[in-house]
């Protein structure tokens, strides 16, 4: 959870791979320990940070920023490596920030966060309300096929809907599976899946990012009507 990417094939590889999303994509966990706080704030910066690059800044300084949060994202990783959740957020980080540097540099930036996204259903399945799935199902319908890529839109599809069966009143999952559909020509179910992300519930803390999603599927929807 997203311009939503790579200058070659699949509608020149869309920023809004989970744009990341583009990707992009996640929940804020809640905890009433106090040893689980500093946890739960470094990741909140970290998507507070990737909201603030993916839908604030632009060009140089977008790709400057989204530098520094893939190493800050990787820290996360190695500090907590047994966790799902920085592995899913330095996978947003990275395909984000192939979406926003395109070319065939790009190619190896998808294919980390496709890694991580892997090893993130292997430890927990179920972390960020499947939010793995979200981003791994963005990717695979928007990185390009074989021989340049990994695309497969049989993939993708198995990846949205086991997604929305984890969170299907989400506004990532929904708004993912609706721009799959849309790609694929069927518009009309884009068209109201797109309606069912618009009116997902805010979502903690993550107040610039759902803003910035909501407006990335007004602006699918205007391209459907």
């Amino acid at each position: 959870m997203m311009k939503y990417l790579l200058q070659i094939s699949r509608k020149n590889f869309r920023a809004s791979i989970i744009g990341l999303g583009a990707f992009i994509v996640g929940a804020i966990l809640t905890t009433n320990s106090v040893v689980a706080e500093p946890f739960e704030n470094d990741l909140l910066v970290i998507q507070t940070q990737w909201a603030t690059a993916n839908y604030e800044l632009k060009d140089k300084a977008k790709l400057k920023a989204f530098s520094h949060l893939a190493e800050q994202a990787h820290d996360f990783v190695k500090a907590n490596p047994n966790k799902a959740e920085p592995l899913i957020w330095e996978a947003i980080v990275r395909s984000t920030w192939a979406g926003a540097k395109g070319g065939l540099g790009a190619l190896s930036l998808v294919k980390e966060a496709k890694a991580l996204l892997e090893k993130a259903i292997a430890i927990d399945p179920n972390a960020l309300d499947g939010s793995a799935y979200t981003s791994l199902g963005s990717l695979y319908y928007q990185v390009p096929g074989w021989p340049i890529g990994f695309g497969d839109e049989e993939k993708a599809e198995r990846y949205l809907k086991q997604a929305l069966t984890m969170n299907p009143q989400g506004i990532d999952p929904n708004y993912f599976y609706a721009d799959y559909l849309k790609e694929a020509g069927n518009k009309m179910e884009a068209k109201r899946y797109f309606e069912k992300a618009l009116a997902a519930p805010e979502r903690t803390n993550r107040s610039l990012a759902d803003a910035g999603r909501r407006n990335e599927i007004k602006n699918k929807l205007a391209e459907l009507n």
